[in-house]
């Protein structure tokens, strides 16, 4: 059985998707993209963006049952690619080894500099 999660602590969808579902001991995170709930804003820099993306997926998990601990794959949408190093710094500060598996790719992005979806297995 699935479950939606739902958190004003991160952005409401702008589509016809969840922010989150709970299957079973699984947990999977739409894709996020950098814009503050509380301001309504979007940071400029793509550390800055990648903080606040990586912050709304925790909201996301921590509505979910889950921790960024929980987390086993990611899929990360870059607009630049040359953005990568500046990214990695700030997405590493989020996890500790082992780290999730991670498929990184350069997207064409709405005005924004990344996105990530993530799957976490909630330990049981």
């Amino acid at each position: 059985m699935k479950k939606e999660i739902r958190t004003a602590k991160s952005p409401d969808p702008i589509g016809p998707y969840s922010q989150g579902m709970v299957v079973g001991n699984r947990v999977y995170v739409s894709g996020q993209g950098p814009l503050n709930p509380e301001t309504g804003e979007t940071p400029e820099t793509v550390e800055e963006q990648t903080r606040q993306v990586m912050t709304n997926i925790r909201n996301i998990l921590e509505a979910g049952g889950a921790t960024m601990d929980d987390v086993v794959k990611t899929t990360v949408h870059l607009a630049d690619l040359k953005d990568f190093k500046a990214f990695n710094g700030v997405y590493k500060e989020f996890f500790k080894a082992p780290y999730p598996v991670r498929t990184t790719v350069g997207s064409s992005l709405l005005d924004i500099l990344v996105e990530i979806d993530v799957i976490a297995e909630i330990q049981g």
